[in-house]
């Protein structure tokens, strides 16, 4: 107990001192400690592996450091020239999502159709609100889209004649002639007379 209140106490005085009176001194000695490190590293035969961050660090600070002073790390300048390149390229060069939305799924789709078939006087609201009842979210534009794609008419009549079929009878009705006009003024002027 005593041994470590001591060494926590030597090292409080050190970490005072490194800061606050001999901060030259300080930066000096952890340079002389970072070289020797960096000259233990250089022995072993496999060599440090960086990872994905430690190769970002360097090469973001390495331009800071003279060209002439480069010796001094682990790698080349050439290693910190790929290493730049890699990550500009997986910057630039990430996978596109095609635009717009995800098509729905084929069994989705076919249950749609099947609910717009079996019931004929279901609109696409009626369709996404009974899906979303069986736990399929659809939204009702993604219903009226399929029933769209697939030549499904809207409800409630999905049989009989087309709008412009319908137009076409209407216009036909109101043009055509009912009778000639002499005809009921004649009868009408005969009534009167007599």
């Amino acid at each position: 107990m005593a041994l470590s209140f001591v060494y926590r106490l030597v090292r409080s005085v050190v970490e005072f001192i490194r800061f606050h009176s001999m901060d030259e001194i300080a930066k000096d000695a952890e340079i002389l400690v970072l070289r020797q490190q960096l000259a233990v590293l250089r022995r072993q035969s496999s060599g440090p592996r960086f990872s994905w961050s430690d190769r970002a660090f360097v090469t973001m600070f390495a331009r800071l450091v003279p060209r002439e002073r480069w010796a001094v790390f682990l790698f080349t300048p050439e290693t910190i020239r790929r290493w730049h390149r890699a990550l500009a390229r997986r910057r630039w060069t990430y996978p596109h999502r095609p635009p717009g939305r995800p098509p729905l799924p084929e069994g989705t789709v076919e249950l749609i159709l099947r609910l717009a078939r079996e019931n004929p006087r279901w609109g696409y609201l009626r369709i996404a609100g009974e899906l979303k009842k069986l736990g399929v979210g659809v939204s009702k534009g993604s219903v009226a889209d399929v029933l769209r794609r697939h030549r499904v008419p809207p409800a409630p009549r999905r049989s009989g004649p087309t709008w412009a079929e319908f137009l076409r009878t209407q216009a036909n009705g109101i043009v055509q002639p009912t009778s000639s006009p002499s005809t009921p003024s004649a009868s009408v002027a005969t009534t009167c007379s007599s």
